[in-house]
């Protein structure tokens, strides 16, 4: 072969197919490049080339051995055969000695029909085993390994992807191997997978029937399944999934390597959260108030119901509408709120407030482009998130990017998460620090006229050196290229306008130094970036609704798929507000804490009974398809806001979703131009419309450290549950832990408290009790619960305005 150091394309040619490639891909690469399939078992385009099953061995001109196609560098010159009888002699030898054991059962199998080594064998299998011998057999019973996970390892083939997925990817390391040889089987540790993350990910690259969804276990046949592809509703990554159902029943969910950023992917809320909809918490029909208790009536008597409440309600009117609705609801609710009620006092989130300062701070750094590409950046910040926890899809890919060499990683939050071990550098951020730590990074930077570090100004003169600091200061400096990824800690603070101020002038400086700056969130919430943008140049929050409220200046208030009182700080204030409405209108799929105070209660669809768009974290546009009809007597959104609008003599323009959306691409800048024939598997994405920086943002005054003693309760999304949302879902109940409160060994050692204790967490507001989970990397002085939980009451602890909130924990009593 001739020498390739100064060749910047090689030419190969395979099976008398001439291609040019780029040094460092592999035959097989280069064969799919001309339309050639190789058949493997144990390659993963996402995994560490194996090659053990020696499935992909093809012939290469002037070698005399076969050589994997997977593992193999194409050289200039290089002349590769696929097809020749060698190649299909050893093909089928390897299939005979795969099934020399592997049990013939696949009748009852539920891979069958849609089994990998099916297909190989049909292709390029024997007629006749050469293997007389009993068959190996390890167990007689298939083992449960958890709630969602069952293995018949008889089945197995040894292609290890399940291992490497679970490790490479998933960062879980819930699965090994035992023994050797013709011996080896694939195991959970003690024959279960107690520190899994049940995301089903090893179910998905199984290529046989050794790995099975226990939920979906002998429920269907793949040829009987109607299959629907959509955008995953628990956070706000975007997963493609594809649902199946079987005469309109759900059965399961599955990914698809080549679709959606999340490649083959899905985290366990994504994979097993997907039968929410089957809540016994289902409104079943609209509800309106008849003296202290809500009577289920049919849509006319409601609507006969609102006529007469409305002509009676006094002031203004306004609305508070979920991040998770489609693009389209947000959009027409905006519209029904302005249209009936000639109203503008829209709010588009329940849990707190965003700050005025993200807007500037989007408009001049947010990346509208493909996560990957994102972290391809030098140095990549996550602040703010436990990204494990709360964006596992997102922490898969960080990862890969972070152990594939295309980024750096450093982390700035307060929860420690699985990619401490990845990170080049990592700090504990504590609520209350937020705006201390920026401004530290920001006053520690190069200056933009020298671009030097001076020396001895590591830190700055008015806080306490804190630990990886230094390392956070060194890892921005020297990079050329920073990417920030946002997360939700961000927006809990009180004092989050200054910290989104002091991100926007960190983001600032280190353009000025010229390097390459991206922005982009890690939300939570499916549509939390789509509801942004819906809510125009000068969104309402929360607060100032719920002030306006309790000021008595809110005759009508309407919420969709929002529930303040069960989410929003304080929630004694928050019932006290609502009480001061005339007229308290709830839509909703599920009961919730606010429906129990609602004047009419009004059904609408769930997740899957209704179709629209999402816009994810990366401002991409992806379909959200519908794979059931609503259920009961609820209708899809659009429908509801239609039918109220009727009933105001202020119809909405009706229009099917297509129709919405090009409303929405007409208003709304970040859409223009776009329209529902463009959004393929892969979505489309949303418009950067930067202006150019015209000066520096002004800092904010910098905040000083308050030291104070005990013990700060904070909160976010759990691994299992993304918000109360997940909840509903029953299989991921089977997996869920029980409601809990983490805290550091040290804090529960001071306390007298061990594992799994029940405990009393007790504010001066409220208390509540919960079992204990004792984490000896968690930081000292903080104590986290998880906001999924309904039954907690979380907020009841909390008052407005204060985050995180001191508390105490002690023993329950017996």
């Amino acid at each position: 072969m001739s020498d390739t150091s100064d060749i910047t394309t090689l030419a190969v040619t395979i099976d008398d197919h001439e291609l040019q490639v780029q040094p460092g891909t592999t035959i097989l690469s280069a064969a799919e490049g001309l339309g050639i399939d190789i058949p493997t078992f144990c390659f993963q385009k996402r995994l560490p080339v194996l090659a053990s099953c020696r499935m992909c061995l093809v012939e290469i001109e002037g070698q005399g051995k076969l050589q994997p196609a997977c593992a193999t560098a194409v050289m200039d010159g290089m002349v590769v055969r696929t097809t020749t009888d060698q190649v299909a002699e050893t093909r089928s030898v390897m299939l005979d000695m795969l099934l020399a054991n592997h049990p013939l059962d696949c009748p009852i199998c539920d891979k069958g029909g849609e089994c990998e080594l099916q297909d190989m064998v049909m292709e390029y299998g024997p007629r006749e085993s050469m293997f007389r011998d009993p068959k190996r057999v390890f167990h007689s019973k298939d083992i449960q390994l958890s709630p969602v996970v069952i293995m018949n390892v008889n089945r197995c083939i040894q292609c290890q992807r399940c291992v490497r997925m679970c490790e490479e990817v998933v960062g879980a390391v819930a699965l090994g191997t035992v023994e050797k040889g013709m011996d080896t089987a694939v195991t959970g540790f003690e024959g279960s997978l107690a520190s899994c993350d049940q995301c089903g990910n090893c179910i998905e690259v199984c290529p046989v029937g050794a790995l099975m969804s226990f939920p979906y276990r002998y429920k269907s046949r793949p040829w009987d399944l109607v299959e629907t592809d959509t955008i995953c509703a628990h956070c706000g990554t975007g997963c493609h999934l594809t649902v199946g159902s079987r005469d309109g029943e759900f059965m399961r969910v599955r990914s698809q390597w080549d679709k959606g950023l999340n490649l083959e992917t899905l985290c366990v809320r994504g994979r097993f959260g997907m039968d929410v909809f089957a809540s016994p918490d289902r409104i079943k029909r609209p509800m309106v108030r008849q003296g202290d208790a809500l009577t289920p009536v049919s849509w006319e008597d409601a609507g006969d119901y609102l006529r007469d409440r409305l002509t009676q309600a006094r002031g203004h009117a306004a609305g508070i509408a979920s991040p998770r609705l489609t693009n389209e609801a947000l959009f027409q609710f905006g519209r029904l709120i302005q249209g009936a009620f000639d109203s503008d006092l829209v709010a588009m989130s329940s849990r707190f407030d965003f700050p005025n300062a993200l807007d500037p701070l989007l408009r001049d750094f947010y990346s509208r482009a493909p996560f990957e590409e994102a972290i391809k950046n030098d140095c990549t910040l996550v602040i703010g998130s436990n990204v494990t926890e709360e964006n596992p899809v997102s922490e898969y890919l960080l990862r890969g990017a972070v152990r594939g060499g295309a980024t750096q990683l450093c982390l700035l939050s307060a929860r420690p998460s699985r990619l401490d071990a990845d990170a080049r550098a990592f700090m504990r951020m504590l609520p209350g620090t937020e705006a201390f730590v920026l401004s530290e990074l920001l006053d520690n930077l190069p200056d933009p006229a020298t671009s030097k570090l001076e020396a001895g100004n590591v830190r700055g003169q008015n806080g306490p050196a804190m630990a990886g600091l230094d390392d956070l200061i060194a890892a921005l400096s020297a990079a050329p290229g920073v990417t920030v990824l946002m997360g939700m800690d961000l927006f809990r603070t009180p004092d989050t306008e200054a910290v989104v101020s002091l991100l926007h002038c960190l983001l600032y400086r280190l353009q000025t130094l010229g390097k390459n700056v991206v922005l982009q969130g890690l939300f939570d919430r499916s549509n939390q970036m789509g509801a942004l943008d819906m809510a125009g140049k000068r969104p309402v929050t929360v607060g100032e609704v719920l002030d306006l409220c309790a000021e008595g200046q809110v005759g009508t208030l309407y919420t969709a798929g929002a529930d303040p009182v069960g989410s929003y700080p304080d929630r004694a204030r928050v019932v006290d507000a609502l009480k001061k409405v005339d007229l308290l209108i709830v839509q909703d799929w599920v009961q919730t804490d606010i429906a129990d105070l609602a004047d009419v209660v009004l059904p609408s669809a769930s997740h899957g009974e209704e179709s629209g768009t999402f816009t994810n974290n990366e401002g991409r546009v992806q379909v959200v398809g519908k794979f059931r009809t609503p259920v009961f007597a609820a209708r899809s959104n659009i429908e509801i806001f239609e039918w109220f609008a009727e009933i105001q003599s202020a119809p909405l323009e009706r229009g099917d979703q297509a129709r919405i959306f090009s409303d929405i691409a007409r208003t709304i800048p970040a859409y223009s131009g776009l329209s529902v024939d463009q959004i393929g598997p892969d979505g489309v994405f949303t418009s950067v419309l930067k202006r150019p920086l015209d000066g520096s943002p002004i800092v904010p005054e910098q905040t000083k450290l308050v030291s104070e003693e005990g013990l700060a309760l904070i909160t976010g999304n759990g691994l299992f549950y993304g918000g109360t949302f997940s909840e509903h879902s029953a299989t991921l109940a089977t997996v869920a832990e029980e409601p809990y409160v983490e805290m550091s060994t040290i804090n529960a050692e001071e306390r007298g408290l061990a594992a799994m204790q029940m405990v009393v967490v007790t504010s001066t507001a409220g208390d509540l009790t919960a079992r204990l989970k004792v984490n000896p990397r968690f930081p000292e002085g903080l104590v986290f619960v998880p906001e999924s939980y309904r039954s907690l009451r979380l907020n009841s602890l909390m008052k407005n305005g204060e985050y995180p909130c001191r508390v105490e924990v002690r023993k329950a009593d017996s």
